[in-house]
């Protein structure tokens, strides 16, 4: 199923959004296939994102009631997602609790801690940044508002 075949059946069953916007999105990491599914699963209720690369790309930081849907690499969408809370707090104060909403790993605060620095590290060289304990990151929190039929 395609973002915009996911986004129509989504407004079918809920024709009060049809006049919202939707981003659609595959997860910036390693394992991004492996995300979206922990994501369609209920596993995966948050996620993270290095504030940096918003000023860069001189782009809006998530808002609460936006939707997402969520792609895999290939392209193909795996859920449509509405986030429920944003909050921009230094690396180190990132909590136990968002870490294990993350879904990833052992859910731990110390495995979270460990893949983002490195994971915010690689994407901040790319645009010629460097990775540092407080540096601001986004955190944002979801829910799954819709799964295709048969998932």
């Amino acid at each position: 199923m395609t973002e915009k075949e996911m986004w129509a059946a989504y407004i079918q069953e809920n024709p009060s959004y049809k006049e919202q916007c939707y981003e659609a999105w595959c997860y910036g990491s390693k394992t991004p296939d492996l995300l979206a599914e922990l994501t369609a699963s209920g596993t995966k209720t948050a996620t993270a994102s290095a504030y940096p690369f918003y000023e860069y790309e001189k782009c809006e930081l998530p808002k609460v009631g936006e939707h997402n849907v969520i792609l895999r690499t290939n392209g193909e969408a795996v859920c449509v997602t509405k986030t429920t809370r944003v909050s921009v707090v230094p690396f180190m104060q990132v909590s136990a609790e968002h870490a294990c909403k993350e879904g990833e790993g052992d859910r731990s605060l110390t495995y979270w801690r460990t893949v983002h620095a490195q994971a915010f590290a690689d994407e901040l060289a790319e645009i010629h940044m460097n990775f540092s304990e407080d540096m601001l990151v986004v955190c944002e929190e979801f829910q799954v508002v819709f799964l295709p039929i048969g998932r």
